[in-house]
């Protein structure tokens, strides 16, 4: 496995080429960290300052509502920048939590640092626009889309081929979260799905 940094700076040239200078510029903004299995990112309500790149490990976003249910949102592993753009745009506190389902080697991002590095350097902007055009426009219409045309053996059926990778890595109730369903309900889906 590459070391987190080199493990960085290849998923960002997967997106957009950069030169040495920009990344350079971009490595001004991280700083490497630890985050052991069920310890958050930050908490709901919290203010972002930064988001994180997943050298290794397996993340999730959540919400939780009044009376303390969880309902997951997204989930993060190898590769992926988890954050709460809104909270980190805004200045607003985080609809989100993000936690760590395993231990996680991550590299932080101070978001301050990251934003003022991509408004003075082309190539980060645009890997930046690569990026948000892949997961925050392309994948998050989908999923919104699936949720509201497919019935929960649709939607597990989708979940089965975005997920595919972490599949093995994650809880039932964790999954059932995500879909809008209880367990019970993932098991008999399941069971049915068995059958055909």
């Amino acid at each position: 496995m590459l070391p987190a940094i080199a493990h960085l700076k290849c998923t960002l040239e997967s997106y957009y080429p950069i030169s040495a200078a920009a990344w350079h510029d971009y490595q001004q903004c991280l700083t490497s960290k630890q985050l052991n299995k069920g310890k958050v990112l930050y908490a709901q309500g919290e203010i972002a300052s930064h988001f994180a790149f997943i050298h290794k490990g397996l993340m999730r976003a959540y919400v939780t509502d009044l009376e303390g249910n969880e309902y997951n949102k997204n989930f993060f592993c190898e590769g992926r920048f988890p954050g709460d753009m809104t909270s980190l745009i805004k200045s607003e506190a985080s609809f989100l939590a993000l936690e760590a389902l395993e231990d996680c080697d991550i590299i932080e991002i101070n978001f301050s640092q990251f934003r003022a590095a991509l408004f003075s350097n082309p190539e980060l902007m645009k890997f930046h626009i690569h990026y948000l055009e892949k997961h925050w426009l392309v994948e998050k219409e989908t999923k919104e889309i699936s949720y509201l045309q497919f019935e929960a053996k649709q939607r597990y059926l989708k979940f089965l081929e975005d997920y595919h990778i972490m599949l093995p890595r994650l809880a039932q109730y964790h999954i059932a979260s995500y879909l809008g369903i209880t367990p019970t309900q993932l098991s008999r889906i399941k069971k049915d799905l068995k059958k055909i």
